[in-house]
């Protein structure tokens, strides 16, 4: 499976606002966003023009892929998915991206950043429902348990990130347990409870062309 190997910022820079990729760097003088507020490229101060109707929708799809971490199948996948299920399409598919284990550990404060959350993952440090969990893109449940495995909880890295998931707030669907590093699914996210920019009816309005 091909992967984006790439300096990551570009994505952010590209879309023209922060995607968080690199955890706390994106909170800092750092930021490539700041300090390069233009696309990357030989010609990416000067570029100009009006966006198109499909540039729009392209801009959104792409956005919402690279917040997410996922290559173009994937999400095409997960489109598809939301599209037969009852309700709204748009909301339908944010909702499964929030679902992802990867992005329910970033989520609980347990990664920095959703990129960082996929390795921990892909590294066995995360057990569901008291089971190992080891794929990134499993769907959760209401319900479902979250916990970082006891063996993990000694090294300095989740230490660190222990520390750090005290500061954070989680959202209002989830429930978190900094001290036993865990976490529970407590419902679906609303719309209003995902605090994301993506306008999901343009991605809608592009795959239905």
């Amino acid at each position: 499976m091909g992967r984006y190997t790439e300096a990551v910022c570009r994505q952010c820079r590209r879309e023209g606002q922060k995607l968080f990729l690199k955890g706390d760097r994106c909170y800092s003088d750092k930021c490539s966003v700041q300090r390069k507020p233009y696309v990357p490229g030989a010609h990416g101060q000067s570029r100009r023009g009006k966006a198109t109707e499909y540039g729009l929708q392209l801009r959104e799809k792409q956005q919402a892929k690279r917040l997410y971490g996922l290559l173009e199948t994937q999400f095409h996948n997960y489109f598809k998915k939301a599209d037969r299920q009852p309700g709204i399409t748009g909301e339908n598919l944010l909702i499964l991206l929030e679902r992802r284990l990867d992005n329910i550990v970033y989520r609980m404060g347990f990664a920095s950043s959703r990129k960082e959350a996929r390795q921990l993952v892909n590294h066995g440090h995360f057990t569901l429902n008291g089971k190992k969990a080891n794929i990134p893109s499993m769907l959760l449940k209401v319900g479902d348990v979250v916990q970082v495995k006891e063996s993990s909880r000694s090294s300095h890295k989740f230490e660190a990130l222990q520390d750090a998931a005290t500061y954070k707030t989680p959202p209002e669907w989830l429930s978190v347990d900094v001290g036993n590093m865990a976490g529970t699914v407590l419902a679906y996210p609303l719309r209003e409870q995902i605090d994301s920019t993506i306008n999901e009816q343009l991605i809608v309005e592009l795959y239905s062309r």
